[in-house]
């Protein structure tokens, strides 16, 4: 790189409207110039998860409040930028055309070039901003709406090796703390709860555990504490305090022995790459569990592989990854014109087979 890069980034994809200032010097590793997030939280408490609808609109209310702050707080101006990035899939679709729609805005008054940026690929390249990781690493997405593990080889290049095949764990999370009457996000409302908890108490199953591949599934976990919950209900005609503890505890075992076992699948198919500097990447909001992250660790620790998790600011959505992402496709060359279109579903390996179907809109994942 022979010149300096300042990228504005945007981020609505699901239910956090955020902006944010990327900048990167000739031999240097970028820095965030600014970071704005506003949450949606409380608009959605009251249904026990996101509104697809009333997300859409709070974006279209929120971007230019969120691109303003981002400058100001950046110490810039349109005139500083050298492009616009913004997510252009996947999510739920309103919120994506609203960001696409906003900076398609920007782009025309400024005639600064768009570049779209599959949300995906923003958590996958974080540890490329944050730690300045040299391809190829491994990396697993762990977050609400997305499990996977993927080979990064370059900016657009990504090996899936396996995910989910139902639920992601952060929904599993979500549902698990609907079912036991605890507020959402169910993540960290889960894991503050087990901290008390006994998770030796209920034994839940860990499963695929025993496949030799790196997919997942943790939709039967969730049946399994909701059969769990009946049963001591039942019994006891309610829950005490101890026993919703033990069961997040149990839960949040489960989860994390889960990703470890595969984790360790993961990094032996990895190694085949013989990277020079191996390393094992975590992001995605699920990344911020405390238990999860020191499973991960042991497993990097045995494997004498780096363990890399992003600060929780940009483990969860936000516009500095999708900044720094659209900086890597647009010093690649990479530009889009103004038929950049939102996608709900955008695999980054578009090579492998849909793990979750696929339709009239392309595979889910």
């Amino acid at each position: 790189m022979t010149q300096s890069l300042t990228l504005l980034g945007l981020e609505s994809s699901c239910d956090d409207t955020a902006a944010a200032v990327v900048r990167q010097e000739p031999g240097q590793r970028a820095k965030v110039l600014s970071s704005i997030v506003f949450g949606q939280t409380e608009l959605h408490s009251a249904f026990g998860g996101v509104v697809p609808e009333i997300a859409a609109r709070a974006h279209a209310e929120k971007l230019d409040h969120c691109v303003r702050d981002a400058l100001q707080a950046a110490n810039v101006t349109l005139r500083d930028l050298d492009a616009i990035a913004v997510t252009a899939g996947p999510g739920l679709i309103g919120g994506v055309m609203s960001g696409v729609m906003c900076a398609k805005g920007i782009a025309a008054a400024t005639g600064l070039p768009l570049v779209g940026v599959n949300h995906l690929a923003g958590h996958a390249l974080t540890p490329r901003l944050t730690d300045d990781l040299a391809y190829p690493y491994l990396m697993l997405l762990v977050s609400g709406g997305h499990c996977q593990y993927l080979i990064a080889r370059g900016p657009e290049d990504f090996t899936r090796l396996g995910g989910t095949i139902d639920d992601a764990p952060g929904e599993a999370f979500d549902k698990t703390a609907r079912l036991l009457g605890l507020p959402q996000p169910g993540g960290p409302s889960v894991q503050k709860e087990a901290e008390t908890g006994d998770p030796k108490r209920f034994r839940f199953p860990r499963p695929l555990i025993n496949r030799d591949d790196c997919d997942l599934s943790f939709s039967g976990l969730k049946t399994a504490l909701m059969r769990m919950r009946d049963q001591i209900v039942a019994e006891k005609s309610g829950l005490t305090q101890q026993d919703r503890a033990d069961l997040c505890a149990g839960f949040q075992a489960a989860v994390a022995d889960v990703l470890a076992s595969k984790t360790r699948r993961a990094l032996a198919i990895y190694m085949q790459d013989a990277p020079r500097f191996p390393a094992l990447a975590v992001a995605g909001g699920v990344a911020a569990n405390t238990a999860i992250r020191a499973a991960l660790e042991t497993v990097c620790a045995t494997e004498n592989t780096r363990f890399i998790a992003p600060p929780l600011a940009l483990c969860t959505d936000n516009a500095a990854m999708i900044a720094y992402a659209g900086l890597e496709r647009f010093r690649a060359g990479a530009r889009d014109g103004m038929d950049l279109t939102a996608r709900p579903r955008w695999p980054l390996d578009q090579t492998s087979p849909a793990m979750l179907g696929s339709g009239r809109k392309g595979a889910k994942a």
